[in-house]
């Protein structure tokens, strides 16, 4: 099942605001299986010697990763509660991708996959997460 188009444009806006939209990110495609995210690669998203920081990248990961994990449990709050990251080229612009899929589901964890490419489709990086998902 994939989201339509008024169900993104919905999650875009309520996070325009938090440090996603500080970013830059956009939410490009939700199916049961992945998450993808497009990132406009800008100066700000650079570190001294003209690269992606490792921050943003890391960012990208996580946000793939945890917008998969909350469609996999239908918008039950979760949280990062473990991430490896491994980079593996630089990532330079226009655009970085980021998709992210869940690997497994627990009742009260999911462990996903998640990656990072440039807009030829080179790896940059590449992370696994646990998510927790929280108590009421």
């Amino acid at each position: 099942m994939s989201f339509s188009d008024e169900e993104l444009q919905e999650m875009a806006v309520k996070e325009e605001t938090t440090f996603w939209g500080y970013l830059g990110c956009e939410l490009v495609e939700l199916t049961d299986e992945q998450a993808e995210i497009r990132l406009v690669i800008k100066d700000h998203h650079l570190n001294g010697i003209g690269i992606v920081h490792g921050g943003v990248i890391s960012s990208l990961l996580d946000n793939a990763m945890g917008i998969i994990s909350a469609a996999a449990r239908k918008g039950v709050p979760l949280v990062t509660s473990n991430m490896n990251v491994h980079f593996v080229a630089p990532l330079t612009g226009p655009i970085a991708i980021a998709i992210g899929r869940v690997m497994h589901a627990s009742n009260k964890t999911l462990t996903c996959y998640a990656e990072v490419r440039n807009e030829e489709g080179q790896a940059c990086a590449l992370a696994t997460g646990t998510f927790r998902v929280l108590r009421k």
